[in-house]
Formats: structure tokens, C-alpha cells, sequence
């Protein structure tokens, strides 16, 4: 599946992303196009879990985002630069 999401900066957010995602249940694989923002992910997990965990992460499904959103993002971008 591919999920389309806000606030996808760079590799740091790449980082952050795959290795969150890369710890759920089911999930097989992880990419994540930072220039087309998004997210693919193969095995037997829910979209909807996917999609709620990137939330939380600050990565929105597009329109669903917020500051708070936004900031989560930066964070997680940031963790994900230090973890690189």
C-alpha cells in the first residue's frame, strides 16, 4: 500500500518514519519518497494503523494536518537526523 502524507522534509524524516513503521506488527517493508511524500509498506497490517501511527508521528494524511502536526514533524525529523 501507499500512503500519501504532509510534512515529509527530508531523510531525517525518512528515517524516522521507516524505522517506526519497521517496528509494527505485520509490517514486511517500509520506502518512503521524501520528493513525492509518501509511503509504501508491504504486509499484514491494517491502513488505518498505518495512517493513525504516522499521524501521531506528525505525518497527516494531506488536509488532515495541524500545527501541532507541523511541530510533531520537526521533532521527528529532528530525532531522525541524530539517529542517522
Amino acid at each position: 500500500m501507499e500512503i500519501k502524507v504532509e510534512n515529509i522534509k527530508c531523510s531525517g524524516c525518512a528515517h524516522t518514519i521507516k524505522s517506526a513503521i519497521q517496528k509494527m506488527k505485520g509490517v514486511d517493508t517500509v520506502e518512503v519518497d521524501v520528493s513525492e511524500g509518501s509511503v509504501k509498506v508491504s504486509g499484514s497490517i491494517d491502513e488505518k494503523d498505518i495512517v493513525g501511527k504516522l499521524h501521531t508521528m506528525g505525518y497527516p494524511l494531506p488536509g488532515m494536518g495541524s500545527g501541532l502536526t507541523t511541530a510533531t514533524s520537526y521533532v521527528s525529523c529532528m530525532i531522525g537526523k541524530i539517529s542517522s
